[in-house]
């Protein structure tokens, strides 16, 4: 139970977000979107259609803090999944990779994740999201029309083919801003760049052109590559998760040397934004 008067343990609003999947890059070959970082709250919707999360109460002490890094994009390489972001027992997992083709005539499918990364025309597939955090990727549409990575909010390709999912709105800062939004597919031999999901999901290239990078601090994935020529181009970086808590203003959070943090106050609790920790090991004691 809650105390009362500002008393511990405090009611603990918060929103835990992985860091996105890099988008899929390729030569001669288009890439899947990356799929957004796993979306977990008690402060509204969480991802992957699930209902808020219970309500939480924090005693005095230590706990884990830790904001995941966004995945890179393929570039003559795998594209990589996002870093998964904590705030104490809470775990958002990072999103998926999207699908490409390597330098030189191999494959490689779409990752699971937070959200997962889309397909691309010979890996048709969009990979699954992780329950309760986020959707699949897109599959391959078309032949050569790729996968946007999964939202938080939806599957990629939900608003047509190739665009990424979009994310989820949160209030838990006293605006609302949708973050976790996936990237966009490619196209083989198009010239239009399609804009990533709504919440940070990073834009597909325009014809031989790299992906766009997820927007940092929302865990949007990374944009695929829009390539038909043999020169390989890269799928766009992921974008950095974030953390964020609120506590009654009674509360005192003292964070470790590595975290980089915000904090506001919104009616009667003071907010924490966390966009960057330096190390895994990096904490917030609330006193």
């Amino acid at each position: 139970m809650s105390g009362v008067f500002g008393t511990p343990p405090f009611p603990c609003l918060y929103l835990v977000i992985g860091g996105g999947g890099g988008g899929g890059g390729g030569s001669n070959e288009t890439g899947g979107g990356g799929g957004a970082g796993g979306y977990r709250t008690n402060a509204g919707l969480s991802g992957g259609g699930a209902a808020s999360e219970s309500a939480l109460s924090l005693s005095l002490g230590t706990y884990s803090v830790i904001v995941g890094a966004g995945g890179a994009g393929g570039a003559g390489s795998a594209s990589v999944a996002g870093s998964s972001s904590t705030f104490s027992s809470f775990v958002s997992a990072g999103g998926g990779g999207g699908a490409g083709r390597l330098y030189g005539g191999s494959y490689y499918a779409a990752s699971v994740g937070g959200s997962g990364g889309g397909g691309s025309t010979s890996n048709t597939t969009g990979a699954v999201g992780t329950a309760n955090q986020g959707f699949a990727g897109g599959d391959n549409e078309a032949s050569d029309t790729n996968g946007g990575g999964g939202g938080a909010g939806e599957i990629g390709n939900t608003d047509g083919a190739r665009f990424g999912g979009d994310g989820v709105s949160s209030s838990i800062t006293g605006t609302a801003v949708i973050r976790a939004g996936g990237g966009s597919g490619g196209d083989y031999g198009t010239t239009n760049s399609v804009p990533g999901g709504d919440g940070g999901g990073g834009a597909s290239g325009g014809t031989n052109e790299a992906g766009f990078a997820g927007t940092e601090n929302t865990g949007g994935g990374g944009g695929g590559c829009n390539m038909n020529s043999d020169v390989q181009r890269a799928g766009g970086a992921g974008g950095s998760g974030v953390v964020i808590f609120a506590l009654p203003i009674q509360a005192t959070a003292t964070f470790s040397g590595g975290v980089t943090q915000t904090s506001a106050v919104v009616g009667v609790n003071r907010v924490y934004t966390v966009t960057a920790t330096s190390t895994t090991d990096e904490t917030v004691t609330i006193s």
